[in-house]
């Protein structure tokens, strides 16, 4: 057996004793990572560690530590008020405003984990305060800002017709960024409707209009369907206020936004470093916020990306690739190259796959037996949609600010997601943008 299928063997036993065993499954791919690394490959611990996602470890820790300040302070709380407000208190739409806003955050160039990082955390604290399912609140945003990303100034979509150019290959950005937005659109149309959007147009509906007033003007739960309140109303004066420290706090978000999405800084330091300023201005509100930051879910993160990292520092992902691209029957290779790029992605770099597969697709691409614009396509949409799985940055965002009660729920909901959306992306993509390519 070679060391490739070894490796690919160790890491589904990972996810199986996982599943089956009360263990983080970051620690158990850690030592995995440590044990197939020296003992398979050959490499040196240092090497095995160079995988680590120091930049992720980074964002998850700043922005969950930043959250938890704003949230300890009442910021969140103002917040996620002001947002029921501007959508009239009609609560079932708060998904989908944040479903644009990320698409429109990262169609102009920001970067998709930038995007989640600042949007997750007031969408995910709006979700907890009005009773909103958190996995399609956080499914949501991550389809959100993927299929904004696929816009011809968007990062993915910079990647992917910057290679396609390079290949000398027929590409279309139109048809990318359409086909791109409108299955993320789908996916989240159907997280809609399948995680409870049916009962909040219900809720909205039976909401008595006296209440909706009420919600619409200050931001007041508006309780269950029916107008029956699981929450009193507050009143206007008990509403949260913009006090000194939530007006700073708004600045330092203010700040975090700009330096991401402007300035392109990292958004993990800078996180930390407005965190830092505000605990040093208001060191009471700071107590107890370092343990609100989501460790179990950076360990977690961490040690997957790492054991994925290590196979592809050692070339188990080449491999596959190579193999594929040697099949006989290009529709097949086709096919099989979709899928190897989300399963991938769900547990690395979707930036790093886009730029990676499309080229191991050229040899057969040029053949003309196989459409270039839709394999493309195709490709990148099976290898983007997977970015709500809870092994990537942007899943593991949302994990990691979901309330701690919901979070192994939230986890484990974004898992059975992700690798639902890992097999049938590629099939649906297949059938509808590749095979319909070949046939004609």
């Amino acid at each position: 057996m070679s060391a490739e299928v070894v490796a690919l063997v160790v890491l589904v036993l990972v996810f199986l004793i996982a599943t089956v065993r009360s263990i983080n499954m970051g620690a158990l791919a850690l030592v995995a990572a440590f044990v197939v690394g020296t003992a398979v490959f050959g490499v040196k611990v240092s090497d095995v560690l160079g995988g680590f996602p120091a930049n992720l470890f980074v964002i998850l820790v700043g922005v969950t530590y930043l959250f938890a300040l704003a949230r300890n302070n009442g910021t969140v709380d103002w917040i996620v008020h002001r947002a029921v407000v501007a959508v009239r208190g009609r609560v079932a739409l708060m998904p989908w405003v944040m479903f644009v806003v990320c698409a429109a955050i990262t169609a102009i160039g920001a970067a998709s984990p930038a995007a989640v990082a600042i949007v997750a955390p007031v969408a995910m604290g709006f979700a907890a305060r009005y009773r909103i399912n958190p996995v399609m609140m956080g499914l949501m945003v991550v389809q959100g800002a993927t299929g904004g990303s696929f816009s011809p100034i968007g990062i993915f979509g910079a990647i992917t017709n910057g290679v396609v150019d390079k290949s000398h290959l027929p590409g279309s950005p139109a048809v990318l960024f359409f086909s791109a937005l409108g299955a993320c659109a789908l996916i989240s149309l159907i997280g809609f409707l399948t995680l409870g959007g049916t009962k909040l147009l219900q809720r909205d509906r039976e909401t008595p209009k006296e209440q909706v007033a009420t919600l619409a003007r200050t931001g007041a739960a508006t309780g269950s369907a029916g107008g029956s309140t699981e929450d009193p109303e507050p009143a206007d004066d008990a509403l949260p206020r913009l006090d000194a420290q939530r007006s700073l706090t708004l600045v330092g978000l203010l700040v975090l936004a700009v330096g991401a999405l402007v300035f392109d800084l990292d958004i993990g330091f800078l996180a930390l470093a407005v965190a830092v300023a505000l605990t040093l201005i208001f060191p009471s509100a700071a107590r107890g916020t370092v343990d609100k930051i989501s460790w179990g879910t950076v360990l977690l993160v961490g040690g997957i990306v790492t054991y994925v990292s290590l196979l592809e520092d050692q070339g188990t992902v080449k491999w596959l690739g190579d193999g594929v691209a040697h099949v006989g029957a290009p529709l097949v290779a086709a096919f099989l190259i979709c899928l190897i790029g989300a399963v991938v992605s769900a547990f690395a770099s979707t930036t790093g796959i886009l730029g990676a597969l499309i080229p191991l697709a050229v040899p057969f691409l040029q053949t003309g037996q196989v459409g270039a614009v839709g394999l493309v396509t195709a490709l990148a949409i099976s290898s983007s949609v997977v970015d709500c799985s809870p092994f990537s940055t942007n899943g593991a965002l949302v994990v990691a600010n979901a309330d701690v009660s919901e979070r192994d729920n939230v986890f484990k909901r974004l898992m059975t997601w992700g690798m639902t959306i890992m097999v049938v992306a590629p099939v649906l993509c297949w059938v509808i943008l590749v095979v319909p390519g070949s046939l004609s």
